[in-house]
């Protein structure tokens, strides 16, 4: 029996594509056959849109009021309980924050969106995060202006949003972004983590008042659904036959939890704006207490929502 011969390469087919033993070849980083699809882009795109609306919202409630303005301002000076304690704690979650850290966390994404190949996958990170951090940066000291409302020093220097927490939730949505679809669960919940930290760190110490946070977790959520609604062949991730169990339990505990945070942490502010509970603590504490609340709900709910954003547009 003789061995039959194959048949000549089609040379007009670029080499990434060409038969190799009767069998295709994709091209590496791409998912052959298949595009985004665009009601998951379009989801992402109005998600981005609520996010930016967020930043402002928050702003204008807690920035250009003077309702606002005293809530926030009760929180600043309600962390000074217990912040010996406290800030043992603290200091070392925001001294990871620095120029050293963005560089890093950011090399670590972008080297595993192009070890799979992935180059429009990298550079959407690189989007979201330098994004994320000038949008604060230029919100912060150009955009957004604080009235001076209240009798305290310095009262009118904006501070929101809050820089050190667009870095943490920026370099926490990159990985999410760049790594594989079983691992994003699993990332959703310690970004969400280590952002939720380093927010509540920021007011431990009296850096920032819980509208800044916020103000920056929304800023960073608005750029991640933002680089997704832009998602390319490159984005999309391997065909899978069967359920993958992780993304919804990790969706659905995050909601969970922001559900449970921000029932107490509007509770506790409603308190302090002359309705609501009556609780047995001084205004300050209270507001801080529901800041804090505040913060963590944000957090927990706009990595929920970064982790189904990412998943749905993902899909091939």
């Amino acid at each position: 029996m003789t061995d039959r011969a194959l048949p000549p390469p089609d040379l007009s087919q670029p080499a990434e594509g060409r038969a190799v033993g009767g069998v295709s070849s994709p091209m590496p980083g791409r998912t052959p056959g298949h595009r985004p699809r665009v009601g998951p882009r379009v989801a992402a795109a109005v998600v981005a849109v609520l996010g930016m609306w967020g930043v402002w919202a928050t702003w204008d409630t807690f920035v250009a009021s003077g309702r606002g303005q005293h809530a926030d301002q009760l929180a600043l000076e309600g962390a000074a309980t217990g912040q010996g304690v406290l800030w043992e704690l603290a200091e070392p979650v925001l001294g990871v924050v620095s120029n050293s850290f963005i560089g890093l966390g950011l090399a670590v994404a972008v080297v595993l969106a192009l070890a799979r190949g992935r180059w429009w996958l990298a550079a959407q990170v690189v989007i979201l995060v330098a994004g994320a951090n000038l949008t604060t940066q230029v919100l912060k000291h150009v955009v957004l202006d604080r009235p001076a409302l209240l009798d305290t020093a310095r009262a009118d220097i904006n501070t929101l949003p809050s820089g050190h927490t667009t870095v943490a939730a920026s370099i926490a949505a990159g990985l999410l972004i760049a790594v594989p679809r079983r691992w994003r669960p699993l990332v959703a919940l310690a970004g969400a983590a280590y952002t939720a930290a380093t927010g509540v760190s920021t007011l431990i110490g009296q850096w920032h008042r819980p509208s800044d946070v916020v103000a920056g977790i929304l800023v960073v959520l608005a750029w991640g659904a933002g680089v997704c609604a832009l998602s390319s062949r490159s984005s999309l991730d391997e065909p899978r036959f069967g359920a993958e169990p992780g993304s919804s339990g990790a969706a659905g505990l995050l909601l969970l939890g922001a559900l449970a945070s921000g029932v107490l942490g509007v509770g506790a502010l409603g308190s302090v704006r002359g309705y609501g509970w009556a609780l047995p603590i001084g205004g300050d504490l209270t507001a801080y207490m529901g800041g804090a609340l505040g913060v963590v709900a944000v957090t927990l709910g706009s990595f929920a929502l970064l982790l189904l954003v990412r998943q749905s547009t993902a899909r091939p």
